[in-house]
């Protein structure tokens, strides 16, 4: 073995040589990031929030050489100040696709036994609006956690709590959740606090830090009574929850602003500022002359211009042969479809690859075909599936941990609880349409008037109302409905009975004669 690899490297060596290549060098690059998971969540937060001053006091604190040339970093030179204007779009990408999950969703299945346990626990914590929440904040934050407590004083039932990004630390071990880190602020006279939660597979560690360092639980008045439990290791009562996984960080999630996003908004921002600052120095102007200036009637003073209906500025006059006591009224030119092109461009670029135009309410084009609609919603319907496969792996799992968390408040044996979340179809077609539609493949007669029934009203009527809306479509259609035919297994049994009764009354000449005639061979007399 050792001979083949000198050989191997002999040989390689003389390639090398004959074909004169040289190795490649080795290189290290040192990239240093402009800002972690943390402030990321904070910039995002911001990018939602969508104040005009926090998004510039925001970028004038990053430091980076790219920062200062964005539009929200930039300052104006003296005496050509801009007004910068933020035009709200990452909040409405965010609400609407919120809005079209929580309108689409329908209901949570669980074991019969569980039904009414779960319905108090949905009740108690409004899990719908908790969900709602999880469903926004994950959006634009990244992700975030459900906590689950148990405390007698307040409920009988577990109490689910969700916290954001910027509140927890997600600890793995191996690419798998080890523990979840719940943060919260106290503040105690004029001390403040962080009360770390630690929540892992079978305990609940809870550590107190004032500027770093761990304090005693009892320095928090409303901390005096917590403790540190155990329970079943099978299970952690914190459920994390994210849309899109995080590629710098394992078991972190990924907010839609993220991968150059926010700078797409900032490029709108300023597109849209520079438009409204060419509109302002862009408005009509009246030069008037003095002696045609308007006057007060009683007084024969100068009218003061009213900036509302009488703006103009006061030019001299004269009595020269050259002077021209006229109104001059002058409007400059504004680019508007230059501007409406870059606005399309940045708008296009912000919704890329998230959200359809139509979603928002911008009508690219005036079509009223449903299929048209349907293909200008893709986007969004690829958006939304990936949303709602985070929501069917992450609620199960939500439930199963709650469930489990009430077995161990009972004192109970811990059981598995399966569930399912349901939701709507999303840009279905009209209800003309589908007529239409429908109609079609029951004039070719490839659709049954059952299917027919199914396909347009679906979930929308009761089995009953279908029911009777087949039978009478059918009774229409001259359709008769028959009972499949089935053997009488009562007569059957009677005749058989019958038949040996009467095969018992013959006599034995009879029966011997018969078994005789019977078994004669073909051809032959029975007399011989």
């Amino acid at each position: 073995m050792r001979w083949f690899n000198r050989m191997s490297e002999n040989v390689k060596q003389r390639m090398q040589s004959w074909l004169q290549i040289t190795p490649a060098n080795v290189h290290s690059f040192n990239i240093q990031e402009t800002m972690d998971f943390q402030a990321n969540v904070i910039k995002n937060r911001i990018w939602y929030l969508g104040d005009p001053d926090e998004l510039a006091q925001l970028y004038s604190q990053i430091d980076s050489s790219q920062n200062r040339l964005r539009f929200w970093a930039a300052r104006s030179s003296t005496g050509r100040e801009i007004r910068k204007i933020h035009i709200g779009l990452p909040a409405i990408m965010v609400d609407t696709l919120t809005d079209i999950i929580m309108t689409d969703f329908n209901q949570i299945t669980v074991p019969d036994k569980r039904e009414d346990a779960w319905e108090k626990i949905s009740q108690e914590n409004e899990f719908k609006s908790l969900l709602e929440e999880a469903v926004s904040q994950a959006l634009y934050l990244g992700d975030g956690a459900f906590k689950i407590s148990l405390d007698t004083r307040m409920s009988q039932y577990p109490i689910i709590e969700w916290y954001p990004a910027d509140r927890i630390d997600i600890i793995c071990n191996r690419g798998r959740m080890k523990e979840v880190v719940f943060k919260t602020a106290y503040r105690e006279g004029n001390k403040q606090y962080e009360l770390q939660e630690h929540y892992g597979f079978g305990y609940i560690r809870n550590e107190l830090l004032h500027n770093g360092q761990k304090a005693d639980l009892k320095n928090v008045s409303a901390l005096a009574g917590l403790k540190d439990i155990r329970f079943d290791d099978s299970f952690c009562m914190a459920v994390p929850f994210y849309i899109y996984s995080n590629p710098r960080i394992k078991g972190r999630g990924k907010s839609i602003f993220d991968g150059g996003k926010t700078d797409d908004f900032d490029s709108l921002d300023e597109t849209w500022s520079q438009w409204v600052q060419a509109m302002r120095e862009g408005r009509t102007t009246k030069y008037i002359p003095e002696d045609l200036i308007p006057r007060n009637p009683k007084t024969q003073a100068p009218m003061p211009p009213n900036p509302f209906d009488n703006t103009y500025i006061a030019v001299p006059g004269g009595m020269s042969e050259n002077a021209s006591n006229k109104i001059d009224v002058t409007q400059p030119d504004i680019p508007h479809e230059s501007y409406l092109s870059t606005y399309i461009t940045a708008l296009d670029l912000c919704l890329q690859g998230i959200i359809s135009p139509s979603t928002i309410g911008i009508d690219v084009k005036k079509l009223d075909n449903a299929d048209a609609q349907r293909e200008k919603e893709k986007t969004t319907l690829y958006t939304r599936g990936k949303i709602i496969d985070a929501l069917q792996t992450t609620i199960p799992k939500l439930i199963n941990t709650v469930f489990k968390s009430l077995d161990t408040l009972n004192q109970v044996t811990v059981e598995e609880t399966e569930s399912s979340i349901e939701f709507s179809d999303y840009a279905n077609p009209s209800f003309e349409s589908q007529i239409e539609t429908v109609g079609k493949a029951k004039s070719s007669a490839i659709m049954s008037n059952e299917a027919v029934v199914d396909e347009l009203y679906g979930d929308t009527k009761t089995e009953e109302w279908k029911q009777e809306e087949i039978n009478r479509l059918n009774a229409r259609d001259g359709v008769e409905t028959m009972e499949e035919p089935a053997l009488n297994m009562d007569g059957l049994e009677v005749e058989k009975q019958s038949a040996a009764e009467s095969e018992g009354g013959m006599t034995g000449e009879s029966k011997s004669k018969s078994k005789d005639v019977r078994n004669v061979p073909e051809g032959v007399s029975e007399t011989s």
